[in-house]
């Protein structure tokens, strides 16, 4: 059976600024990288066979260096890129609260309900990581994966493989270079 190691990207300056990213594309900082090279070292004893990445700078920088020392193929899936954020993106999530204060609200509250301003929608966002995870789990049968990617598309493979309640997608801290193994795949 494929198992699966969720692997949310390093820091980024962005990340420090509290800043929303969305499918814009900052870098690791320092301290992303560094964060990227301890992972590696964490990773050594899992026994992954291959790794697929968001095609996210800061998720790349990411796997590029953890498939560089884990001496394993990479794979770009575009489907695994966080959730289009549209106008949010680059903005602080207090210029969000300012600018769009009922909208941010019930992103806190039923995110479900809520289509981003020029973005995507929680329930787009799960058909292509549902997608993706398909197609992946498909062609390595056996394999254990790695996904490098974001705080939602992770939350919504918790949702789908450990039955997480939806509500996860808001609540679930996940910091940077956060990881963990999935081997039940049956849902």
């Amino acid at each position: 059976m494929t198992a699966l190691v969720l692997i949310r990207h390093g820091e980024t300056k962005w990340n420090v600024e509290a800043r929303y990213q969305g499918q814009a594309d900052p870098p690791l900082n320092e301290q992303g990288i560094a964060q990227a090279h301890q992972l590696a070292e964490a990773l050594v004893d899992v026994g992954l066979d291959v790794i697929y990445t968001s095609p996210l700078q800061r998720a790349q920088q990411t796997a590029q260096l953890l498939a560089r020392q884990l001496e394993i193929p990479l794979w770009e899936e575009p489907r695994l890129m966080e959730i289009n954020q549209g106008k949010w993106q680059g903005l602080l999530r207090s210029e969000i609260e300012e600018r769009y204060p009922e909208l941010f609200e019930r992103w806190l509250t039923k995110p479900w309900s809520v289509t981003l301003p020029a973005g995507e929608t929680l329930e787009q966002v799960q058909a292509r990581v549902n997608a993706a995870l398909d197609d992946i789990v498909g062609r390595h049968p056996e394999e254990c994966v790695g996904l490098v990617a974001h705080r939602i598309p992770i939350a919504l493979i918790k949702v789908r493989y450990q039955g997480a309640d939806l509500d996860i997608v808001r609540t679930l801290d996940l910091p940077n270079v956060y990881w963990e193994e999935i081997r039940d795949l049956d849902r």
